[in-house]
């Protein structure tokens, strides 16, 4: 009997570890390359240090410097201005998802030229846009001469090479959102579409009270993506403007690696990294929030 109760116990302890066995070797890859890395950034941030040699402790002297940094404001100011128009993305992808979703001849065709853009890189993606935009080559200027007018250097210019970037980034984050639509779609249940016909419910309002609640999933999704993809966004400024002209489409990511890597300046790199991951892990808070609402 007293065996019996034993194999009981050491069963009941299996179930228990097995989580922990399948989640072991995970946690150890995530503790090594990210919160190790994470806390490491931010004891860096306190520190004088040009990446070679003792670091020398400074304390805050770092964010002091930060805070009175012009070109960190501007870096600021053009993450809010990547964050307000990058939101156009889930509008648009959502548009585009359910013009997707209409069972027409030749659909298949057109969804794949709608895909396009996810699955091609970011930096294919800028060295494309680096030629639309090219004043005496490119597809925009050809446009611009055609109704008689003169090509913009749209990425020479410091008041439009923001905007030239960020109409970049729309592309492919368009795409993504539009996908995450799509799969939302085939889990809209036809019962109250058919419902909210006959009682005789307008497109508009089909739209409003009917499908959208039950996407309410894929717009959380969508937005926080959208959201986290505009604060962190780098790889279109690295390729199309190296955050010029003149640092005007700098943005907090590329600010980092610039004064970490280019300067000689760890310790400050750090701090703006810090000042950014504070700021994404707002963001990512509420989407956890809403998500843990959305399972209860």
């Amino acid at each position: 009997m007293a065996s019996k109760k034993h194999e009981y116990q050491l069963l009941e302890l299996q179930y228990k570890l097995a989580p922990v066995y399948f989640l072991a070797p995970a946690l150890i890859l995530f503790s090594i390359f990210v919160i190790y890395p994470i806390f490491q950034t931010i004891w860096i941030s306190f520190h004088e240090w040009s990446g070679f040699g003792p670091l020398k402790w400074v304390g805050i002297e770092n964010y002091k410097t930060l805070f009175s940094d012009s070109r960190f404001y501007m870096s600021l100011k053009n993450n809010i201005l990547w964050l307000l128009f990058m939101m156009l993305a889930p509008v648009i992808g959502l548009t585009i998802a359910l013009f997707l979703n209409q069972q027409i001849r030749g659909m298949k065709l057109i969804k794949s030229l709608f895909f396009f853009p996810f699955v091609i890189n970011l930096v294919v993606v800028g060295l494309v846009f680096s030629w639309f935009y090219n004043p005496d080559l490119g597809l925009l200027a050809e446009l611009f001469k055609l109704v008689g007018l003169k090509p913009i250097p749209v990425l020479a210019d410091e008041n439009l090479a923001t905007f030239g970037v960020i109409f970049a980034g729309l592309w492919p984050q368009t795409a993504y959102c539009m996908i995450l639509y799509i799969t939302g779609l085939t889990s809209v249940s036809p019962t109250l579409i058919e419902a909210g016909r006959i009682d005789g419910a307008s497109g508009r309002q089909m739209l409003f009270h009917v499908i959208l609640p039950q996407l309410r999933p894929a717009t959380i999704i969508a937005l926080t993506v959208t959201v986290i993809g505009a604060l962190r966004s780098f790889d279109l400024i690295a390729i199309m403007t190296a955050g010029g002209p003149w640092g005007s489409s700098y943005v907090l990511a590329y600010h980092m690696y610039d004064e970490a890597l280019f300067n000689f300046k760890m310790g400050y790199g750090a701090s703006i990294a810090v000042v950014l991951f504070l700021i994404m892990t707002v963001f990512i808070y509420f989407f956890l929030k809403n998500i843990i609402k959305e399972e209860k």
